[in-house]
Order: structure tokens, then C-alpha cells, then sequence
């Protein structure tokens, strides 16, 4: 039998030093005497021009297996070499330039990763084109109610956004989504919630139905949500654990 919400909670202020604490740590304002989550990012979401889209994607892909604060430093010159991520801009240039921009020491040489800047773009491009929406507007419209869904649809148009490279972009964004962790997998495979692939579409499906349980006893969000478990769970009892 999955974990309640309640026994989740109770376990996660105990390793975080009390409710107060805890809720901080969760991102929850006090309004009043009450506790509110802060949906401010998730509804500013629809807002974003499509070249902020383009350029998450693209930061997340480069963090990958990579050191995150490197590519923050760098980001600026990213931003500069690749025309503020204008969509347009970034389609119309040829093979050779993309060669060029790779092998700049400002940005990080890597010439696979900096091919993608252009796939997804055309993703993003594509789906304009047939849906006359910006992609922005796609993410927010989502439900997250089926947020492995959006992670596989990202996955199967786009590229390198597999894994937790998607969930991190679209968290980068603004868009609420869990993230499977280190610890949240742990938790999962001690909670025989999943038992095989963490990736597969069975295992996904179960992940997504154990979030919604959650979400429907508590309110949360799906993003405090895996960072209630994340702090529930695993090593760290006392500093926040990125997750």
C-alpha cells in the first residue's frame, strides 16, 4: 500500500527541523495564518516567448553531466553566439556555422550538444506552424495531472531531452513537474511503487498515479511534492539536497 500524504510529511518536518522549516524549504508562503504554494512561475509560464523555451532546453542539455555552475558562467556568451535563441535565425544557419560556434572557446565545445540547439528549434517551429500556438503556450496547457506525458512527447520530438533533462528544462521554465532523483527513485523502489525500469512506461505511469494521490490529499504542487519526498527520504536531514 502507496504512503499517505500525511505520513510523508510528518516524517520529512522531523528530518527538517519542524513544520516551519520545512514548509520554507518547500517553497510555501505565509499569507496571513495560512500557507499558500506559490503558483506565481507556473502561471507565468504561458507568457514566455519561444526563444526562452529554446534557450532553457538548451541550458539543460548542456548541465548535463556537466558542472551546472560552468555553464551559468558561460551562458551569457551562449546567449550572444547563438542570436539570443531567435528561432528563425538559429534554422537558417548552415552546417558550417554550426561547426564554427562548437569550436569556440567562449561556449562549451561540444559539437553534439550544440547540434541540438537547432533540432529543437525545429520542433518548436513545427509545432507553431501546425497549432499556430507558441510551444510556451503547449507547456502550460498541459495537465499535470499527466506531466509524463509532456516528458515523452519532449523526448520523442525533441532531442536529448530524455531522462531528467526534459523534467529539469521544463522545471527551469517555470512548468510543475516532479523530478526523479536519486532519493525520490529510492523512495519509489522502497515503497514498491516501481520495480523495473525507472524509465518505462510502466513504471512512469505508476510514478504519475502516486503523485496525483498525493497531489489530490494535499494541494501541493508536484514540484514540492518530490522535494517533500526528497527530504523525507535518503541522507539529507539537515541542507536542502538538490533535487
Amino acid at each position: 500500500m502507496t504512503e499517505k500524504f500525511d505520513h510523508l510529511y510528518q516524517r520529512a518536518a522531523a528530518r527538517k527541523g519542524g513544520s516551519t522549516a520545512l514548509e520554507l524549504l518547500l517553497g510555501l508562503k505565509i499569507v496571513g495564518k495560512k500557507l499558500l504554494p506559490d503558483k506565481a512561475a507556473q502561471e507565468n509560464v504561458a507568457a514566455l516567448t519561444d526563444d526562452r523555451v529554446l534557450s532553457a532546453f538548451t541550458k539543460q542539455i548542456f548541465k548535463s553531466g556537466f558542472v551546472w555552475r560552468v555553464v551559468e558562467n558561460k551562458w551569457p556568451d551562449f546567449e550572444d553566439s547563438f542570436f539570443n535563441f531567435n528561432i528563425e535565425k538559429i534554422l537558417m544557419m548552415p552546417e558550417e556555422m554550426l561547426e564554427q560556434k562548437a569550436a569556440d572557446p567562449k561556449i562549451i565545445r561540444n559539437y553534439n550538444k550544440v547540434k541540438t540547439i537547432q533540432a529543437n528549434a525545429q520542433m518548436i517551429f513545427n509545432h507553431h506552424m501546425e497549432h499556430k500556438t507558441s510551444f510556451a503556450q503547449f507547456i502550460a496547457n498541459w495537465p499535470s495531472s499527466d506531466i509524463i506525458g509532456l516528458w515523452t512527447y519532449l523526448k520523442k520530438h525533441g532531442q536529448r531531452l530524455g531522462g531528467n533533462t526534459g523534467p529539469y528544462a521544463l522545471r527551469l521554465l517555470g512548468k510543475d513537474t516532479f523530478i526523479l532523483s536519486s532519493d525520490v527513485e529510492g523512495y519509489l523502489r522502497a515503497k514498491k511503487i516501481i520495480d523495473g525500469g525507472l524509465q518505462s512506461k510502466k513504471s512512469l505511469t505508476a510514478i504519475q498515479t502516486y503523485f496525483n494521490q498525493l497531489q489530490q490529499e494535499s494541494g501541493y504542487s508536484l514540484t514540492q511534492l518530490s522535494r517533500l519526498i526528497a527530504f523525507a527520504s535518503g541522507d539529507n536531514y539537515v541542507h536542502v539536497e538538490q533535487e
